[in-house]
């Protein structure tokens, strides 16, 4: 199974966004996927069609060693893809953690059962640099980093790429970074053009082709309980999504690939 976290500690970046519709994508492409919601806000549970009754496990019983992935696994709208909700018991989890033993790697061992279950894992971190999110850099293979084309965020990329180094060091020496993807595009504004620049001269093949539109689609279909690739497949942001997924699967390794 290839575990792949989506994060970025700045907030309303579109890690969501491009958690659920990336998920969708390799779900439709007939691989067998898990997407995780690490994030207490339970947005990408929201988003799959799993409301708050339906959510018996969650991904806070998951770290805390009371349900396997089996038992938090649940069923979405989008055939194919399985979910880990998150409740807001996951926001107790952080302070929880600090006391328990190898609290970092508590996701990974989780894991571990499932690595001939599901082809590939999503997982949604918090908008932050916590004990949740350090459970997923740890447990991941690989980082792809949504950033929003405006100056703030740049500012805070440095920082999360400071972040990731330490949990190489430390933590997950196998840990790589597959692509960062610019979201949030709007043509019409020369800051996007800018920003787009800047970022792909500093990084340059790290920035994936592909970059997310704003689009009001994308924004409506969360509250219809689906991923837009499904809400309307023909709009600009969807149609952006399935781009980039074709990319994002080209830079997996070759012998990973699912059938």
């Amino acid at each position: 199974m290839i575990r792949i976290a989506i994060a970025n500690q700045k907030g309303g970046v579109g890690k969501t966004t491009s958690a659920i519709n990336l998920a969708t994508a390799f779900a439709a492409a007939g691989w067998r996927t898990l997407l995780i919601d690490l994030d207490p806000q339970g947005n990408a549970s929201t988003g799959v069609g799993v409301m708050t009754a339906d959510r018996e496990y969650s991904t806070y019983d998951l770290l805390m060693g009371e349900g396997t992935v089996e038992e938090c696994t649940v069923g979405t709208n989008v055939p194919g893809l399985s979910l880990i909700p998150a409740t807001v018991d996951l926001s107790g989890a952080e302070i929880e953690l600090v006391s328990v033993e190898d609290r970092v790697h508590r996701l990974r061992d989780a894991l571990v059962r499932a690595n001939d279950t599901f082809d590939v894992c999503f997982i949604d971190c918090p908008p932050s640099l916590g004990l949740l999110t350090l459970n997923a850099l740890s447990a991941a293979d690989t980082l792809m980093v949504p950033l929003q084309s405006e100056f703030f965020a740049l500012e805070g990329l440095s920082q999360l790429l400071q972040t990731v180094e330490r949990v190489q060091q430390r933590f997950n020496p196998d840990l790589g970074i597959i692509g960062i993807a610019l979201t949030m595009c709007d043509k019409r504004n020369r800051l996007t053009e800018q920003v787009s620049d800047d970022v792909r001269s500093c990084l340059g093949k790290l920035v994936f082709d592909t970059t997310i539109p704003r689009n009001v689609r994308l924004s409506e279909a969360p509250s219809h309980g689906l991923p837009a690739l499904i809400y309307d497949q023909h709009c600009t942001g969807s149609r952006a999504y399935l781009a980039l997924a074709r990319e994002l699967i080209a830079r997996l390794p070759e012998n990973r690939k699912a059938a």
